[in-house]
């Protein structure tokens, strides 16, 4: 969003200064154009002066020897007049044509002053005088007809010219005001793009809040990127991680009173099941009994004790002791655990198996606080459910190192048949099992003696095939 706005921001400061320059130029190009036409205006004024003071000149000069005739000096200061005017003509920049025309019309002024000169001269020979008039009043004809047709000339091309640039000033003039007028509509439009660029997202960010707040935990905002981007990643994640605690905090009141349900059910079957239990191993030591009710009371002796182990899980999960911590080796307590699990390790349920134990483990593996008998029922657990997923064997890997941190991790891989993913994140929950005879709180309680001891357990796929169980134990110190 920063980048758009600089963006934004610089795209508008220069659009900006390229129209400030623009109308700077357009100003500058008017006025130019003004002042040419003032200036050509100005030219033509004097050309008409000029036409005007020829004009008057030869109507004097054809005024001679009457009563109404003006004085020589008059005649004289209107000739010398013109002449001044043609120079001052001259000194403009025009085109070589114009320049040409100018010089000869300075030509012309000059011969028509020397001929009315002569004229105001020569007085002793009349028939001189007559020619010397002649010729004058020729060439101030000439003078008049060269001033007419320049002027007209002139006024022609200057009234085209001036047409062609008040069209010019008032295209400028009409861009200008659409400038002006398309400048404040421009910022409005990019302010409102910035605004909907701020607040869309912004609302989206408050609509998951107040979805969250109503409880809808599983909402998560989509298509927001940027900065927004971020804060809707960190919104969505706390939101997950609200939920699973959530849910943890729901799980655990559900456990509590699961265990408290669970403790007094055990209680109360506890008594008479120990009843049952002596009552039928009385009947077994009678030598009274039949060979026919010995087998039917070992049965129901086998099944109470499968209740018996059943209450036994059910209370330990429901409230396992606390464990006992003492300084142990795990590595020691694996191999312990490793041996007692060999002899069921060599036999599968239909004849015969291979399982070959591989352990890998740590030399330098730090020793930790832990309760060895709860760490080994984990193991122990965790090993029947591997060679169980092994029926026609297999190999079980068990695996220990160190972590940066001073903790232990823990794999006990197998080689089986795998569990699918669906199956894999219930594998922790109560009473599930993928077992046909399972009770579905091996793991469960597999769960609760890990997290007794502040580690975690987790299960994922082995990509060699089979199922990875990995435990992350803290590292020893007052817990």
């Amino acid at each position: 969003m920063k980048r758009r706005i600089i963006i934004g921001l610089a795209c508008f400061t220069l659009i900006f200064f390229l129209g400030g320059i623009y109308i700077i130029n357009a100003i500058q190009k008017t006025t130019s154009t003004l002042n040419d036409l003032i200036k050509l205006h100005q030219v033509e004024i004097l050309r008409e002066q000029l036409l005007s003071d020829a004009k008057l000149t030869l109507s004097d000069f054809a005024f001679q020897n009457t009563r109404y005739a003006s004085k020589s000096d008059t005649v004289v200061a209107n000739v010398v007049h013109m002449a001044g005017v043609a120079k001052r003509c001259s000194t403009c920049h025009h085109s070589a044509e114009t320049t040409g025309k100018i010089a000869e019309l300075r030509t012309r002024i000059q011969s028509y002053e020397e001929a009315l000169s002569r004229v105001l001269t020569v007085r002793a020979s009349p028939s001189r005088l007559i020619y010397e008039e002649d010729g004058a009043f020729r060439a101030g004809r000439e003078l008049i007809n060269q001033l007419d047709s320049m002027t007209l000339l002139t006024r022609s091309r200057l009234e085209k010219k001036t047409a062609s640039s008040l069209k010019r000033i008032g295209e400028m003039k009409s861009l200008l005001f659409i400038l002006i007028a398309a400048g404040p509509v421009f910022a409005v439009g990019l302010a409102v793009i910035f605004i909907q660029g701020f607040t869309k997202p912004l609302n989206e960010i408050l609509r998951a809040t107040r979805k969250v707040k109503n409880g809808d935990l599983e909402f998560r905002i989509q298509g927001l990127r940027d900065e927004f981007g971020e804060v809707a990643a960190s919104f969505n994640e706390m939101a997950k991680s609200l939920n699973e605690h959530m849910q943890n905090l729901q799980r655990a009141e559900q456990m509590k009173v699961v265990g408290e349900i669970a403790a007094g059910l055990v209680h109360e079957i506890k008594n008479p099941l120990t009843g049952i239990k002596a009552s039928m191993q009385v009947l077994l030591e009678q030598e009274s009994c039949e060979e026919e009710d010995r087998v039917v009371l070992s049965k129901v002796l086998d099944a109470v004790m499968g209740i018996e182990g059943l209450m036994k899980s059910l209370l330990n999960f429901a409230k396992p002791p606390k464990p006992r911590l003492v300084p142990v080796d795990m590595n020691m307590v694996l191999e312990s655990t490793v041996a007692f699990s060999l002899p069921y390790a060599s036999v599968g349920p239909n004849g015969p198996r291979d399982v070959i134990v591989v352990k890998d483990f740590d030399p330098h593996l730090p020793s930790t606080l832990a309760d060895p008998g709860q760490m080994q029922q984990v193991f122990l657990n965790l090993f029947m459910n591997a060679l169980e997923a092994m029926p026609g064997g297999g190999t079980l890997t068990v695996r220990t190192s160190a972590e940066p941190g001073g903790g232990l991790r823990i794999e006990i891989r197998d080689t089986g048949k795998g569990i699918d993913r669906n199956a894999r994140e219930k594998l922790f929950v109560p009473f599930f099992t993928t077992k046909h005879k399972g009770t579905g709180l091996g793991l469960a309680v597999t769960k609760r003696f890990v997290e007794a001891h502040g580690g975690t357990i987790s299960a994922d796929e082995n990509p060699a095939g089979g199922t990875i169980f990995r435990i992350l134990l803290p590292p020893a110190g007052p817990r």
